[in-house]
C-alpha cells in the first residue's frame, strides 16, 4: 500500500479537501477540478486483490454516460466505479477459463460492448450487468466473415455499425452492420500499411474515422471506413522511447480538441499527440510510486479532461492532466 504524507499532499493539493482510504489507497479530492496539466498524479487507487474494489491486473476501461468507470481484470470481473474510484458494483463473465476479456466501449444505447477475447466475440451487457444474448457477435474461431481469433475491440460507429478487430493470425477488422451482418474486412498480418501487427484498441471520431493502435508495429494508423471498403488516410509512428516514437502502444483516445492520447505498454507512459502525429508531450514512467507506470494497458478521458489510467502490473488506477 502507498502513503502521502500530509506536507506532500499540502503542498500538491493546498485547495483540496483530501482523504485516504485504507482499503485500496483511494484520495478524494473535494474541490472543483483544476485546469491545467497535472505533474503528480491527481487521484491515485486501487491495489492487489479479488475483492470489491481491488484488481488482479486490470486491462480495459470505458466510461459510461453516466460518468460510471466500468473496468475489467484478470479475474474477468467487470467492476464499476465512480471517477474518483469509488467501488459501485460487479459482475462476472461467465466464461474465462480460456482467457479473459480485453477491449470495453459504449454502444450508442449506453450498453456495454466488450471484446471476449479468447471466446472469439462481442458480447454486450446493460449498464447494470445484464447480458444482451441477441445482440452477441461471433462465437466461431476461424478466418472466415464473421468468425475471429483473438478479439481486442468493439467499437460501434454514428450510423450503428460494429467494428471488431483481432490479433493473431488473422490481424484484422471487420465491419458489421447494425444487425450484426458481415459487411467487410481489412487488414491482414504485416507491416506494410494497412497492415497490422495486433490491432489493440480502436477509437472512432467525429466523422466516423477509425483510430487504431497497431502496437507491435509501433504506430496508430486511421481509416474511412465508412463505404465499401476501408481507405488508410493517416498513418505515423515508430518504435522508441523517444517523444513521438511508440512502445506498444495498446489504447488511445480523442479529446475532440485536436489531441489524441496514446498509452505505451513498454515505454510506461502516456503521450500526447496532435492528431497529424506531433507529439505534444508525455506523462510517467517505470516503477510503483505515484506518477510512475508498470505495464499500463489502457486510458479514458472523462467529461472533465481528465484521463484515468490503468496502471495494469501496478494494479491501480492513476488519474491525470495532460
Amino acid at each position: 500500500m502507498l502513503f502521502f504524507s500530509s506536507s506532500y499532499l499540502q503542498r500538491t493539493f493546498p485547495t483540496c479537501f483530501v482523504v485516504l482510504l485504507s482499503l485500496g489507497l483511494t484520495i478524494f479530492l473535494g474541490c472543483l477540478p483544476p485546469s491545467g496539466p497535472s505533474v503528480e498524479p491527481e487521484v491515485v487507487w486501487g491495489r492487489r486483490g479479488v475483492s470489491e474494489g481491488l484488481f488482479e491486473k486490470p486491462r480495459a476501461v470505458a466510461i459510461s454516460p453516466d460518468d460510471e468507470l466500468f473496468i475489467v481484470d484478470m479475474t474477468a470481473r467487470i467492476q464499476v466505479f465512480d471517477l474518483d474510484g469509488n467501488f459501485r458494483r460487479a459482475w462476472q463473465i461467465p466464461e474465462f477459463y480460456k482467457g479473459r476479456p480485453s477491449g470495453l466501449s459504449f454502444d450508442n444505447n449506453g450498453n456495454l460492448l466488450v471484446a471476449d477475447t479468447h471466446y472469439n466475440r462481442m458480447l454486450v451487457y446493460t449498464p447494470d450487468g445484464k447480458r444482451l444474448d441477441e445482440q452477441t457477435i461471433g462465437g466461431v474461431e476461424g478466418a472466415q466473415p464473421g468468425e475471429f481469433g483473438f478479439v481486442t475491440e468493439a467499437v460501434q460507429d454514428s450510423q450503428g455499425n460494429y467494428y471488431i478487430s483481432e490479433y493473431g493470425q488473422h490481424d484484422r477488422v471487420q465491419k458489421f452492420d447494425p444487425d450484426g451482418n458481415f459487411l467487410f474486412q481489412w487488414g491482414g498480418h504485416g507491416s506494410e500499411p494497412g497492415q497490422f501487427i495486433r490491432p489493440q484498441n480502436m477509437v472512432i471520431d467525429e466523422n466516423d474515422h477509425i483510430w487504431i493502435a497497431d502496437a507491435c508495429n509501433h504506430r496508430i494508423q486511421v481509416f474511412d471506413a465508412t463505404g465499401n471498403e476501408a481507405k488508410l488516410i493517416k498513418i505515423w509512428g515508430e518504435q522508441g522511447s523517444e517523444p513521438g516514437k511508440l512502445g506498444y502502444p495498446y489504447d488511445l483516445v480523442l479529446d475532440g480538441k485536436g489531441h489524441l492520447y496514446v498509452v505505451e505498454y513498454s515505454n510506461h507512459r502516456v503521450q500526447k499527440f496532435d492528431l497529424e502525429g506531433n507529439s505534444l508531450g508525455t506523462w510517467g514512467s517505470s516503477g510503483h510510486d505515484p506518477g510512475q507506470l508498470n505495464s499500463p494497458w489502457a486510458l479514458i478521458l472523462d467529461r472533465f479532461g481528465r484521463i484515468h489510467v490503468i496502471d495494469s502490473e501496478n494494479h491501480r488506477v492513476q488519474r491525470i492532466r495532460l
